[in-house]
């Protein structure tokens, strides 16, 4: 099982970190002891001193693809959920500057939350679902799939040319923008629309 994640991907977050909008998805792996299930704490490394949340719509490969045309792309999904690609924002700005890769502040232990999946059917047009994140009860983030640069589609199509997708891969879309710091004691809930996808606390 891969998680494969993208960078830059809404137009408003690049302008947060200053980025250029890409003229391609910006393409990043996570190892599978990224994962963190079923609302268990996230515990901050402490390698990091700026630790950010970054909510983001994920979608569940159901099906083995590869050089996916866009049009068919919709074949290879049904399901999708949100998760959280936590950033070591601090560790990352010295790794950009030295021009070295991401893996250590994007990979590392729990870094990927994923929430259940829900059927798309039950949700709607996955170029058209709101999100958020609330930490302590507040909404810090918030956004619409309808905003992405690159659609799902695209997004699935695009990757499959590098990667063979497998059934159960999971595919990080990119954040909004809103990105911003966790503390120790904070509770994260995220939200699909008004359903509730994840709760879970930081130690």
């Amino acid at each position: 099982m891969k998680i494969i994640a993208i960078g830059h991907n809404y137009r408003e977050h690049n302008k947060e970190l200053d980025c250029e909008n890409p003229e391609e998805p910006v393409v990043f792996l996570k190892p599978d002891t990224a994962l963190l299930r079923n609302n268990k704490p996230f515990f901050i490394p402490d390698f990091t001193h700026e630790l950010h949340y970054e909510t983001e719509l994920i979608v569940r490969i159901n099906r083995l693809g590869k050089n996916i045309a866009p049009r068919f792309a919709c074949r290879y999904y049904s399901e999708v959920g949100l998760g959280v690609d936590f950033t070591a924002r601090d560790l990352q700005r010295e790794l950009r500057a030295a021009g070295k890769p991401w893996e250590l502040c994007k990979g590392f232990d729990g870094s990927a939350v994923v929430s259940e999946f829900v059927p798309l059917d039950r949700l709607g047009n996955v170029q058209q679902l709101s999100f958020r994140l609330d930490i302590n009860g507040r909404t810090v983030q918030q956004g619409n799939t309808a905003d992405m640069i690159f659609s799902v589609d695209e997004l699935i199509a695009y990757v499959s040319r590098f990667f063979t997708l497998k059934i159960g891969d999971i595919l990080f879309t990119g954040t909004p923008v809103g990105v911003g710091k966790v503390e120790i004691d904070d509770r994260l809930e995220g939200y699909i629309g008004n359903e509730k996808m994840f709760d879970f606390k930081v130690k």
